[in-house]
């Protein structure tokens, strides 16, 4: 089983290469993502998110398919901005607002190695680009004025820190 890094760690602000051939190994780390955004009950997993720094991302939004987006590619954005609120598996328990072009055009390969295009709107738009930001080194919270931003880190390293002093507390009889 994968394990989903969190914020702090640096492979999150890297940007991921681009996948040379789709063999084998990238579509078994595509079903181990897949299946590492199940267990962590998200919507979307991107590979620097497991600390594999490749341009590939899952994503299964409610009433839809599980999807493999290998090399994807935004190729146009509506003009129409939408908000929405969002959070991350490598950033747990932390939500903000963040302003997205409302529906997307992306191109991608799938695990068979076959070319698509998909116009996404709503909600599937929406963690396309949250996942290829992630694929670019980008968290949500980028997206937010400083001091915004500022006070969600500081809360979720005031969580990290509580919950780490929690767990290491001798067990009492």
């Amino acid at each position: 089983m994968l394990r989903i890094i969190t914020y702090g760690d640096e492979r999150l602000t890297k940007r991921a290469s681009v996948v040379a051939d789709i063999d084998r190994i990238i579509v078994e780390f595509a079903e181990a993502l897949t299946e590492a955004m199940h267990q962590g009950n998200g919507i979307g997993l991107a590979g620097p998110q497991v600390g594999e720094l490749k341009r590939l991302f899952v994503c299964h939004v409610t009433g839809d398919v599980p999807r493999v987006f290998i090399n994807p590619e935004i190729i146009q954005t509506s003009p129409t901005q939408v908000t929405y609120e969002e959070g991350c598996l490598s950033i747990p328990g932390i939500y903000a607002d963040v302003v997205r072009p409302e529906a997307v055009t992306v191109q991608a390969w799938n695990e068979k190695g076959r070319p698509f295009k998909l116009d996404a709107e709503g909600v599937l738009a929406r963690v396309v680009q949250h996942e290829i930001d992630h694929l670019n080194g980008v968290l949500f919270l980028d997206h937010l004025s400083e001091k915004k931003r500022e006070r969600l880190v500081k809360l979720y390293t005031k969580r990290a820190e509580s919950e780490c002093a929690s767990s290491s507390q001798p067990l009492r009889r």
